[in-house]
């Protein structure tokens, strides 16, 4: 039997990689760490275009979030000197590395800005930590999505061109719709508008890497990845269209709308990692992709009866 005509298979049917490990906390970790990058980003331009109340709002979601990401990542880390150790070294060629000294600045900065307007004191060195938290941003909320993309987990790795792209439009969604629960209609608009548009964004890239991933990203039309897909989906878009008819009139509308949006976005953060697992756990995903490359590269593989 040819490689070709084979259907893709492993010894045993048993997987070729391993599993991956994580737990609660690493799908919740990524929503956290999106949400303190963009409300960074959000924050400085508010305060840009004059909008001091978004801007304090947003300052504070992101200190408030920057000060649970440490938490949940020492978590899953076990014992909290090993994310000390992952600060002895800079390494740009590990994304969790480099993540780590993002989450470092991101969180350093963003907390001394909040503190600093909570007590109204140094102008100047809340100025600087507002910019150096909202440079941070932008990295914070995308680079969960560079680290998956590099693992050999299939459905991961082939998403890689999507991915980074989709963890950012769900981090901005996230900070718009949560500033959106903590403020008047009037004060939000900014905030509704890059929440409503950023929930557009996401589904398009979405619908876009698992049309273009075929049978490697069928995994998140199976299992437990297609419940928490479906509603990642129904909750993001509820939340969106909540926020567009009725949150530029209604404090209760855009507080529930907000919230939904926000739910919606913590969903597609545990879709994304159980569909990691499933594709794992699936010897074709792994093989498929490997004999499609041989095919590509001339390379003759004949497969065992």
């Amino acid at each position: 039997m040819t490689q070709e005509t084979a259907e893709p298979r492993s010894y045993y049917g048993r997987a070729v990689i391993k599993e991956p490990v994580w737990k609660w906390e690493v799908p919740l970790y990524f929503f956290t760490g999106g949400l303190a990058g963009a409300s960074s980003v959000l924050s400085l331009s508010a305060k840009l275009f004059g909008n001091e109340k978004l801007s304090r709002t947003a300052l504070y979601i992101g200190a408030a979030a920057d000060v649970v990401n440490p938490a949940l990542l020492i978590a899953d880390l076990g014992r909290p000197e090993r994310f000390h150790h992952m600060l002895r070294v800079f390494k740009v060629t590990s994304p969790m590395n480099v993540g780590a000294w993002i989450l470092l600045v991101n969180g350093g900065a963003s907390n001394t800005a909040a503190l600093l307007e909570l007590l109204g004191r140094f102008r100047p060195v809340k100025t600087f930590a507002h910019v150096v938290a909202a440079l941070a941003g932008p990295p914070l909320a995308t680079y969960t999505g560079v680290l998956l993309s590099d693992t050999a987990v299939p459905v991961w790795h082939d998403g890689r061109h999507e991915l980074p792209w989709i963890f950012g439009a769900s981090a901005t969604a996230s900070a718009g719709a949560a500033a959106c629960a903590f403020l008047g209609p009037g004060d939000a608009v900014p905030a509704r508008r890059l929440a409503v548009g950023a929930v557009a964004i996401e589904a398009a890239l979405m619908q876009t890497m698992e049309r273009r991933l075929g049978d490697v990203g069928s995994v998140y039309r199976e299992d437990a990845a297609q419940k928490l897909s479906r509603a990642a989906k129904g909750l993001a878009g509820a939340g969106a269209l909540l926020l567009a008819a009725r949150g530029r009139r209604s404090r209760v509308a855009a507080t529930i709308g907000g919230a939904l949006v926000c739910a919606g976005e913590l969903c597609l953060r545990y879709a994304v990692v159980k569909a990691g697992s499933q594709s794992a756990r699936d010897p074709r995903h792994t093989v498929g992709p490997q004999r499609e490359r041989a095919n590509r590269n001339g390379t003759k593989v004949t497969t065992k009866r």
